[in-house]
């Protein structure tokens, strides 16, 4: 198992790709500490992995809340005596900041993503680093998205947020590799198991004129493979880059969009 008794803390565990990545940790053999703003769903992947002979428990944090971040993190030391993986994992509802033309769009409902993903990602990064450099060692990851690297109408500041949390991957790297700390993120597209594609879908659903079918097709029909990406591929590929077998990656963002984005 590549994570055996690696300890990997998650945020954002109770959505899809949090979810995702939390069974597959697990199955590496890694011991899980989730959290999540709202517990009901972080407790159920918690359970779930549990009842499949894992190791995971579930605790309700706001991954914007300093403290609670902070004293999470400390209980998780406390417990287990380290912390080898940090995911972060946390998202917002994409209702709240896409669909309007930027011509039309304020200020606030702009800078809303852009706020929210890096203080998030800032936050828990900075956070546990300071618990990694006395041990030498550590992975902290994130999830960016395609809109980080090509221009598509209609997403606000959603593009702008996730390329800034690709430019702190880097930043982070820089500072922390000397540590022995490895810094990555995954870039992955639309994935029909998620709800974020589903709310990227429903704005556009009436300019576009497509079905919700005809939609994934769309998207499909832009990678290599004419198909999207499952969040089993995704988990699958986090594990990995978690691992001590990705040792020579940091700095960078893996391109999981399956081609629809050159590199």
């Amino acid at each position: 198992m590549m994570l055996k008794d690696k300890v990997a803390v998650i945020y954002g565990a109770g959505g899809g790709i949090g979810g995702a990545v939390a069974v597959a940790f697990a199955r590496e053999g890694a011991k899980l500490f989730l959290t999540g703003r709202r517990p009901a769903p972080v407790e159920v992947v918690a359970k779930d992995i549990v009842s499949a002979g894992g190791s995971a428990e579930a605790a309700e944090v706001d991954a914007l809340d300093e403290q609670a971040v902070d004293e999470h993190l400390q209980s998780v030391i406390d417990r287990a005596g380290r912390v080898d993986i940090s995911f972060n994992a946390v998202g917002i509802p994409n209702a709240e900041i896409v669909g309007v033309p930027l011509t039309e769009l304020d200020v606030e409902r702009f800078s809303l993503p852009i706020a929210t993903y890096t203080r998030s990602y800032f936050l828990t990064a900075r956070l546990v680093a300071r618990r990694m450099v006395p041990n030498r060692a550590g992975v902290i990851m994130s999830v960016s998205a395609l809109h980080s690297r090509t221009g598509i109408p209609l997403v606000g500041g959603y593009g702008p947020a996730q390329a800034a949390k690709e430019a702190l991957t880097r930043g982070l790297s820089a500072e922390l590799a000397p540590h022995g700390i490895r810094v990555v993120g995954l870039r992955p597209a639309g994935m029909p198991e998620t709800r974020t594609i589903r709310e990227a879908y429903e704005p556009r659903a009436k300019a576009s004129g497509l079905t919700w079918d005809q939609w994934q097709e769309m998207l499909a029909s832009k990678t290599h493979p004419r198909r999207l990406m499952t969040l089993d591929e995704l988990a699958d590929v986090a594990a990995f880059m978690a691992s001590d077998k990705a040792g020579g990656m940091t700095g960078t963002t893996v391109n999981l969009t399956m081609g629809g984005l050159d590199d």
